[in-house]
């Protein structure tokens, strides 16, 4: 046996009944392959003149010596023996199912056929998908081989084989001191893969000191190639032009002409590896329908009396020593502006003086700034008035100085704008 003697036998055919009785141990489990004996065996007649076999002992060690395998088929990838299946039958199964994974038994039947017949499979209509290809990144040979019976794997543990690259389970015991972080850089894994192969945890699980981790390093041996053809119609966004009108104030806008989005057919090549998108190629583009431009007008005049709606500072320097708000028990209408390089007050911005001289409901020294574009500003407490009513103003312009009149506990600007006859918060226009 395997050129080594065992003993000897009065007959050939006592050794017979101990292989068939071998095969026949396995031969209901396994009737779709042929059985055969795993082992080398030979054969030597001997010529005596008295008999020296020892039958009995020989036979009682093939019996333990002997195992059975089976004529199968070894799958073949880059000349390696990945796995082994019982039949050609079963190899072109484990080639088939493994491309219907990602492909309809329908796609690929038609791309079968399109390749025995020598013709393209019919490109997509608007809106439509269509699978052009489907192969495999390595090609599975088959090749017979003798093998043990524990060895041959079923359909759906081939197809596992050649996706995973594994059949069997890396599992990791944590150990004192594991965190999920060093459990994943000690097997060369990230956090989320580590995740991802155990979906009973998550990142805020507390792991226990003898938990079993799944750690596999999952590498497909054979990857489905997919190609596929989409046709689709897709949505042109319009731009949005703005145009200057002298015609117009400054700060003031229009739309002159509303933007429409256009349509275009486009058809692309998409290439699909294990069901992930490697690559999406545009093969050809046809504008149906032009996309038109949003217009804008934006207007550019400017007059001395009109504001343009961009507030300066009122006083030359400064903090802001009270905002809007409540405030002693009552609400404040406006800022405060205290401690200024010097006392200028200044207009905010171009305007129409429209009240200056003395309040009696405590601003004391007033100032009212229209700006004719709905806001007017209120610059109040004034030690002494530069403008008179109706004046106009340009931005930045002096207009009084800062004093402590009216109910004030001392020197400061007190501050309000207003828009459409509605009080806002100067900090809203003030860039501050």
């Amino acid at each position: 046996m395997d050129n080594h003697r065992v003993g000897s036998v009065d007959e050939k055919s006592q050794v017979d009944r101990i292989i068939n009785s071998k095969i026949n141990e396995y031969a209901d489990a396994y009737s779709d392959v042929e059985l055969v004996i795993g082992e080398e065996l030979k054969f030597i007649p001997e010529v005596v003149f008295t008999s020296r076999a020892n039958t009995s002992e020989t036979l009682k060690k093939l019996e333990n010596s002997l195992t059975v395998k089976a004529e199968a088929l070894a799958l073949m990838v880059d000349g390696n023996e990945v796995g082994y299946v019982r039949s050609e039958e079963e190899y072109n199964t484990v080639v088939q199912e493994l491309m219907l994974q990602y492909v309809s038994e329908k796609d690929l039947a038609t791309i079968l056929k399109a390749k025995e017949e020598g013709t393209t499979v019919k490109q997509p209509a608007v809106g439509e998908s269509v699978t052009l290809d489907v192969t495999l990144s390595k090609d599975i040979e088959a090749e017979k081989a003798t093998v043990h019976l524990r060895d041959i794997l079923s359909v759906k543990d081939a197809i596992k084989q050649l996706n995973l690259g594994t059949l069997e389970d890396d599992l990791y015991e944590v150990q004192p001191g594991d965190v999920l972080g060093t459990i994943a850089e000690a097997h060369d894994l990230a956090i989320s893969e580590i995740l991802a192969l155990n979906p009973n945890i998550t990142e805020n699980t507390l792991l226990q000191i003898g938990d079993e981790l799944n750690v596999t390093v999952y590498k497909p041996i054979v990857k489905v190639i997919v190609q596929e053809a989409l046709t689709d119609k897709e949505e042109i966004p319009f731009q949005t032009e703005t145009k200057e009108d002298a015609n117009m104030w400054r700060g003031d806008t229009k739309v002159q002409q509303a933007g429409h989005a256009g349509e275009r057919v486009v058809s692309y090549n998409i290439t699909r590896e294990n069901g992930r998108t490697l690559k999406r190629e545009i093969v050809s583009e046809k504008v149906t329908k032009e996309p038109q431009n949003r217009i804008i007008l934006k207007g550019t005049k400017v007059t001395p009396s009109r504001g343009s709606g961009q507030l300066g500072w009122p006083a030359v320097g400064g903090y802001i020593s009270s905002y809007q708000g409540m405030r002693w028990g009552r609400f404040h209408r406006g800022i405060d502006i205290a401690r200024p390089s010097n006392r200028n007050i200044l207009a905010a911005d171009n305007g129409t003086v429209s009240f200056a001289g003395w309040d009696g409901g405590g601003y004391g020294n007033k100032i009212i700034i229209n700006h004719n574009n709905g806001m007017t500003t209120l610059y109040a407490h004034l030690a002494s008035i530069d403008v008179r009513v109706g004046q106009t103003v340009a931005k930045g312009q002096k207009i009084g100085v800062m004093g402590s009149t009216g109910n004030s506990t001392g020197v400061h600007l007190h501050f309000e704008v207003t828009q459409n006859g509605n009080l806002k918060n100067p900090m809203e226009f003030l860039n501050r």
